[in-house]
């Protein structure tokens, strides 16, 4: 473990073997630092806040930071992070903002500069926030989605799994699993072909999405009808669509 005489870390805090904490950073109580994490300059880890193992906290990013919520009152409430993320340069990430709730970070996510990640938000793994993202409270982010810079996101949205959303798209409603979003407000542009073959799904799976998603959003049919054609598909991620469809609340980008 090793210290920067300039940091500030509180004797509360729960450091982990191999963490570097770099210069003026500041730890507080009621911390836990994984193993192997690095913690760089001016970073903030604020108390209620643990990191899993090997993540990096950028220059001046700070971590479990109050809600920015005008009904919240102090109180314990958590932001919790797995490991192997990367927070870049000004990232800020809320804590929950009812007593005992909780932010997630799940693992291998890159959250690059400036994104902001408000209160009671669910990150799986292997998301990306480009620079300047916003998301506002409770938005949840499925695995391996990708955000690209200046992206507004509505609070209660949900993005769905390897979904890609256009650059300062606005988005107020769901986004679909493996579809790309795009515009102001979002709107359905067609799947998102090359992160799903970098994803490593075979051709047959890329054609049952294919017809999956002209059965919803070209097709004319009634959202039910087209949700009945996609459950008779004996294929698990034209399930998960339906699945992610039939959980919405505020309806999704067509």
């Amino acid at each position: 473990m090793t210290i920067h005489l300039s940091a500030i870390v509180s004797p509360d805090a729960r450091l982990g073997p191999g963490v570097i904490v770099g210069p003026f950073a500041v730890i507080e109580a009621d911390t836990e630092i994984g193993e192997q994490t690095e913690i760089r300059a001016h970073a903030v880890i604020k108390r209620f806040t643990t990191l899993g193992s090997n993540n990096v906290v950028h220059e001046g990013a700070v971590l479990g930071g109050e809600p920015q919520d005008i009904s919240f009152k102090p109180c314990e409430s958590r932001l919790l992070v797995g490991s192997r993320n990367v927070f870049r340069e000004g990232a800020t990430i809320n804590r929950g903002t009812a007593p005992l709730s909780t932010t997630i970070i799940g693992s291998d996510c890159f959250i690059m500069a400036n994104a902001h990640v408000a209160h009671n938000c669910v990150l799986g793994d292997r998301v990306i926030l480009a620079n300047n993202v916003a998301l506002a409270g409770y938005v949840e982010i499925e695995d391996q989605a990708f955000l690209s810079g200046g992206v507004v996101v509505h609070q209660f949205c949900r993005i769905g799994k390897l979904a890609m959303i256009g650059g300062n798209s606005k988005i107020v409603q769901d986004c679909l699993p493996f579809v790309i979003t795009d515009g102001v407000p979002g709107r359905a542009s067609g799947l998102n072909v090359v992160g799903l073959r970098r994803s490593g799904i075979t051709s047959t799976q890329l054609r049952a999405l294919k017809d999956a998603y002209r059965a919803l959003v070209r097709s004319g049919l009634a959202l039910e009808d087209a949700l009945g054609k996609l459950s008779a598909v004996d294929e698990p991620l034209v399930r998960h669509l339906a699945t992610f469809i039939r959980g919405s609340q505020r309806g999704f980008c067509r």
